[in-house]
């Protein structure tokens, strides 16, 4: 089968679609047939070696939309044909999402959205759990404030949605030719990125940080207020009596299908920035190098 994969790091000239064998799902595990894999950040940080595997054939992609194609032993839950998202965690890998099948742990897995087609449901599993996770870390309660740096991104657009369907006071942090469409999203107020917390006059409860701002996303937070970041290892020191937090996202079917529930009771927008063939991988890389799109860019396989 056909798989997009690396195996010299360096910038997106260097995916290549290969020829693999086809996986076979272990006892607990479930094959699908993919049929659309969100291209991640994170995608391009394995193609340029950030987290080693120097030599190695590593494959690419954590979101996936199909359907059930083979079921390992004791797998009771999912059925052949099922359409069905899924997370496969992990950066290092041999294989990822980014090929034409791909074999999941079956609590990984959720029934997919039944109001989106395949594209979009795979924008959901890691940009959702990662949003919805960071927010539950958050703790915060309806009424309360949140700040949402990022808010015009995948993640952070994902972020106020949740936010706002929790109850929660949001604003947004993005580029002011932004504000339109994170305002679209339910955030009620609006900082134009670059802007001090000093200068903005705003102190909320709650900072999520999905830009990777760091210290200088603090200066929103409230004596006491809570902060969480998406990069592990990467938050500021805490100030001010500020929780400082980190997510790390992991596979969860059952999360996973809460969120589900949320796109098909319309509380949750799915945006693809772009579509590109499996065996346009290496292009698809070069457009997530230039940055700019206001969606996620999705593989698609025939």
């Amino acid at each position: 089968m056909d798989a997009a994969v690396v195996t010299a790091f360096g910038g997106p000239e260097r995916v290549v679609t290969a020829q693999v064998p086809l996986p076979v799902p272990g006892a607990g595990q479930v094959r699908v047939r993919v049929r659309a894999a969100g291209l991640n950040p994170v995608d391009a940080l394995v193609r340029l070696g950030v987290f080693g595997g120097e030599g190695e054939r590593l494959g690419f992609g954590w979101d996936v939309a199909g359907e059930v194609d083979a079921v390992g032993a004791g797998v009771s839950d999912w059925n052949v044909g099922q359409q069905v998202v899924g997370l496969h965690y992990g950066a290092v890998k041999e294989l990822g999402t980014h090929a034409e099948y791909v074999v999941l742990d079956e609590g990984a897995l959720a029934v997919a959205p039944e109001s989106v087609d395949a594209t979009a449901a795979a924008v959901l599993p890691l940009s959702g759990l990662t949003a919805a996770r960071a927010l539950g870390q958050l703790g915060l309660a309806g009424g309360e404030s949140v700040l949402v740096t990022g808010a015009a991104g995948v993640i952070g657009g994902l972020a106020v949605q949740l936010a706002v369907h929790a109850g929660l006071k949001v604003t947004a942090l993005a580029a002011p030719a932004d504000e339109e469409l994170v305002r679209s999203l339910g955030a009620t107020d609006f900082v134009a990125r670059g802007t001090a917390g000093a200068d903005a006059g705003v102190r909320v409860d709650g900072v999520l940080d999905t830009a990777v701002l760091g210290e200088a996303a603090l200066d929103f937070v409230r004596d006491g207020g809570v902060y969480v970041g998406l990069r592990p290892g990467g938050a500021p020191a805490p100030v001010r009596g500020i929780r400082v937090l980190e997510q790390e996202v992991a596979a969860d079917g059952a999360h996973l299908a809460r969120l589900v529930s949320l796109v098909d009771e319309g509380a949750l927008t799915l945006r693809v920035g772009g579509t590109y063939a499996l065996a346009d991988a290496a292009e698809a890389h070069a457009r997530l190098a230039e940055g700019g799109a206001r969606g996620r860019l999705v593989l698609t396989v025939a």
